[in-house]
């Protein structure tokens, strides 16, 4: 049994070659790619990694909530690691971002790619560009043709106006130019609305079914998240009335029970669950054999940093969809590239000509370039055995923290035998 033996985290914001306006935050001028990175150690000298997306520093005091669930405790037991992720955020943090690493060290330990241990084998995917700014249709038809050259055959655009003539124009000069040579995805980005730079459209289900229409006019292969999240009632009469498949999921904090309602009541056609926010890989991973079971689509959304791509790219080779689906392949020059996107990673997962192998590394299929991780990141907490004593008697004094020392320890020798429950892919 490898116990967790320390828990480390670190700010990281690497710097983006010129400045991006993601079209989910408009106004928003980003300069760095800013995510948080965990490591994790067991007593027998793995390590795994996983990361989530962040603004800032905003989870600088995640650690104390954190380290006490995890260190000490079996970091191959899956269902055990869903369990205390759940308890984390009954105060309100999310944190399925972690559940990953834990993958990765089990992945690493067997020797074999997680793809492999949820009964995937080694594939080669089809990616489609997922620009992430909202541009003039003149520049998006150029960048667009730069894609083309690249190897990309399909890619997305990113509408987000007030006026839904605006949108409509670009899409359908962006059709008329390269419609024939490449499919073409639309994210309305309505999903999550954000409105704390400048203010955002939002779209009812009439505009959205106007939108849809014209997208099928052009020929669109999908329209994504034109309505809010959480809209469950209208996003299944859109995805009912579309002639143009309706996609999204991402974002759904609650993982699987929340995203199971939403496959039963066919809130959406191409389901794109992100193992980084939906539940971490367990719970992704049980949305697309139930996306399957219903004769539903799946392909991931993949847009945080380098770490989180390489996590949906496991399932995603895993799925059964991979041969079916192209995979979003964050990238949006200048700004958003590669170099930015995956630069705490020894080798970045560059596509060739709109392709790409999937790792055969073990674990998550990623190592971390320890000289990038100095340059770009910043260790803000550490957690091992030594430090859970002391912070135990600090925060709860010697008593109690025998206390919950001898009960804790009764409760793991109860898992360690050998009817302990493990997630089964």
């Amino acid at each position: 049994m490898p116990l967790i033996s320390r828990i480390e985290l670190y700010h990281v914001a690497i710097p983006l070659p010129a400045r991006f306006y993601p079209s989910w935050i408009p106004g928003f001028p980003q300069t760095k790619n800013r995510f948080t990175l965990i490591r994790v150690l067991t007593e027998s000298g793995l390590e795994g990694f996983s990361a989530g997306p962040a603004m800032g520093r905003e989870r600088a005091g995640l650690g104390d909530l954190i380290g006490p669930y995890l260190v000490g405790e079996d970091a191959t037991d899956i269902d055990l690691i869903q369990q205390r992720v759940r308890e984390m955020s009954y105060l309100g943090w999310r944190n399925a971002w972690i559940e990953p690493a834990f993958w990765d060290i089990q992945g690493k330990m067997a020797g074999k790619p997680v793809y492999e241990l949820l009964g995937g084998e080694p594939c080669t995917v089809r990616l489609y560009a997922s620009t992430g700014e909202v541009k003039l249709p003149e520049e998006r038809v150029e960048e667009a043709e730069a894609r083309f050259e690249e190897g990309f055959r399909t890619i997305k655009l990113r509408v987000h106006d007030f006026d839904e003539m605006i949108d409509i124009h670009q899409v359908r000069e962006v059709s008329k130019a390269i419609g024939h040579r490449m499919r073409i995805g639309v994210d309305a980005n309505q999903g999550w609305r954000v409105t704390i730079v400048k203010n955002a459209p939002l779209w009812d289900l009439e505009r959205a079914k106007r939108f849809s229409d014209r997208c099928a006019d052009f020929g669109v292969d999908w329209l994504e998240e034109p309505l809010p999240m959480d809209a469950y009632e209208d996003l299944s009469k859109l995805t009912a009335y579309s002639r143009v498949p309706i996609a999204g999921g991402e974002l759904h904090t609650a993982g699987f029970p929340e995203l199971k309602m939403m496959i039963e009541r066919r809130c959406y056609r191409i389901f794109q669950p992100d193992a980084v926010f939906t539940g971490g890989i367990a719970q992704t991973f049980q949305i697309i054999r139930l996306c399957r079971r219903q004769g539903l689509t799946y392909t991931p959304h993949t847009w945080t940093n380098g770490i989180g791509f390489a996590i949906n790219l496991q399932l995603m080779a895993a799925s059964g969809y991979a041969t079916e689906m192209a995979v979003e392949y964050p990238y949006n020059p200048p700004g958003w590239t590669v170099e930015a996107r995956d630069g705490l990673l020894e080798s970045p997962f560059d596509h060739d000509q709109g392709m790409l192998q999937v790792p055969k590394l073990p674990g998550l299929g990623f190592t971390i370039d320890r000289n990038a991780l100095k340059r770009f990141g910043r260790r803000f907490f550490v957690m091992d055995r030594k430090r859970l004593i002391w912070h135990a008697i600090r925060t709860r004094g010697l008593r109690t923290a025998r206390e919950i020392n001898r009960a804790k320890r009764e409760s793991r020798m109860r898992q360690s035998s050998p009817t302990a429950k493990k997630f089964v892919g």
